[in-house]
């Protein structure tokens, strides 16, 4: 199972010591992002930083570590999926094109957000963050 988180998930987990960021680094594996994800962090980097009341080496070592459970997806590799993804968010969101686009393009994947919005559409299986720590702990358990 592959598992794209949006932007807002990795802001949360940047912002606070929550269940986002725990469930994010103690996950085993591996989360899918769009790189595109980056120039929207540069728009937001000094918010992030206030809101996070981190020291910005404290918060640039946060976001590498962050980043290091993510696999950066090459927007160019998300073209293909655009317009069905455009189809399937365009009457709800249509700033969520290019998750719904990862998720598409990665076979058995959900998006992890916490968008209620998303939930409106059937394609793409969404996951909360409390769903999120579900899937995850369980899983530990199981095995």
């Amino acid at each position: 199972m592959n598992i794209v988180i949006d932007s807002n998930i990795l802001f949360s987990a940047l912002i606070k010591d929550s269940i986002t960021r725990k469930v994010i680094l103690d996950y085993n594996g591996t989360f899918l992002f769009p790189e595109y994800i980056f120039e929207e962090m540069e728009k937001h980097k000094e918010e992030l930083l206030k809101k996070s009341k981190m020291k910005s080496k404290d918060f640039n070592n946060l976001l590498s570590l962050l980043l290091g459970k993510v696999l950066i997806v090459p927007t160019n590799s998300l073209y293909k999926y655009k317009k069905q993804a455009y189809e399937i968010v365009k009457e709800i969101d249509p700033g969520d094109v290019l998750f719904i686009a990862c998720a598409l393009a990665y076979p058995q994947s959900f998006l992890w957000s916490d968008d209620k919005k998303l939930r409106r559409q059937s394609i793409v299986p969404i996951l909360n963050t409390r769903e999120m720590f579900y899937y995850i702990y369980r899983k530990q358990y199981m095995l």
